[in-house]
C-alpha cells in the first residue's frame, strides 16, 4: 500500500527572500532623481519619489513622506529604508527640528544639504568650508572654475563626478566632524556649509558592495 499523500501547506512553504528597498523621498524632480537613479541596479533597489513643491518644507515633506510611503511595499523588518533628502531653503531651525523628530520617531534617514544639493557636488572638486549664499552661487563657482561648465538642473552629471566620489565623502565627513567639535547642530540653518549626503551614498554603495561579495 502506498503512502498517503502529504496534503500541501502554504504556511510552510519556504518563501523566496524579498530584496529590500531604499525609497528616497526628494524636493527636486531633477537633479536629485538624475544623480540617485545611477545607484539602482538588479540587486540594489531604489524607489525615487519626487514630490510636490507644496510639501517642500523640511518638516512637510517628512509627513508627507508616511503618507507616501503607506502606498507602497515597505517593509522596514525585512531591510528597507526611507530617506528624505532635502535643503535648507527657507526653513526656520525650528522647522528642521520637527523634521528631525517626526524622522527619528518613525525609523526614517535624512539626506541634509545646506544651503543646497549641489554643495555634495562642489566637493567632488574643492574642499569648501566657507559661507555659501544659495544654490546660484554654488552652480557659478561649479561653471566658472570649469568643474562642470555644462551644469544645469535637468542635466545628468552623474559620470563627470564619480571618480571624485572618495573626496567628496571625505571632505563632507571632515565638515560634519568640524561643525560636531564646534558644538554646532548639522540639521540647522548656522551649519553653512554641510552636506549628509555622503551618509546615503555610502550606504547605496554598501548594498552594491553586499552583492558583488555574494557573487
Amino acid at each position: 500500500m502506498s503512502k498517503m499523500r502529504k496534503e500541501y501547506d502554504p504556511n510552510k512553504v519556504k518563501r523566496r527572500k524579498r530584496k529590500p528597498i531604499v525609497y528616497i523621498i526628494c524636493e527636486g524632480k531633477e537633479t536629485e532623481t538624475l544623480y540617485f537613479k545611477h545607484f539602482r541596479s538588479r540587486n540594489c533597489l531604489v524607489d525615487i519619489i519626487p514630490i510636490p513643491s507644496k510639501h517642500k518644507a523640511a518638516e512637510h515633506l517628512v509627513k508627507h513622506a508616511k503618507s507616501l510611503i503607506s502606498q507602497a511595499d515597505y517593509y522596514p523588518k525585512d531591510g528597507d529604508q526611507l530617506w528624505c533628502v532635502f535643503d535648507r531653503d527657507d526653513n526656520k531651525d525650528s522647522e528642521l527640528q520637527a523634521a528631525i523628530f517626526y524622522s527619528e520617531k518613525h525609523g526614517y534617514k535624512i539626506a541634509y544639504s545646506n544651503p543646497a544639493f549641489e554643495y555634495w557636488y562642489l566637493l567632488h572638486f574643492e574642499k569648501r568650508n566657507g559661507y555659501l549664499k544659495d544654490s546660484a552661487t554654488i552652480i557659478d563657482i561649479l561653471k566658472n572654475k570649469g568643474y562642470l561648465e555644462n551644469y544645469g538642473k535637468s542635466v545628468d552629471v552623474f559620470e563627470e563626478l564619480q571618480e571624485h566620489q572618495p573626496e567628496a565623502i571625505q571632505y563632507a565627513k571632515e565638515r560634519v566632524e568640524r561643525l560636531t567639535r564646534d558644538q554646532v547642530a548639522v540639521i540647522c540653518r548656522d551649519s553653512n556649509p554641510v552636506t549628509t549626503v555622503y551618509e546615503l551614498v555610502e550606504f547605496l554603495n554598501s548594498k552594491r558592495m553586499e552583492i558583488l561579495k555574494i557573487y
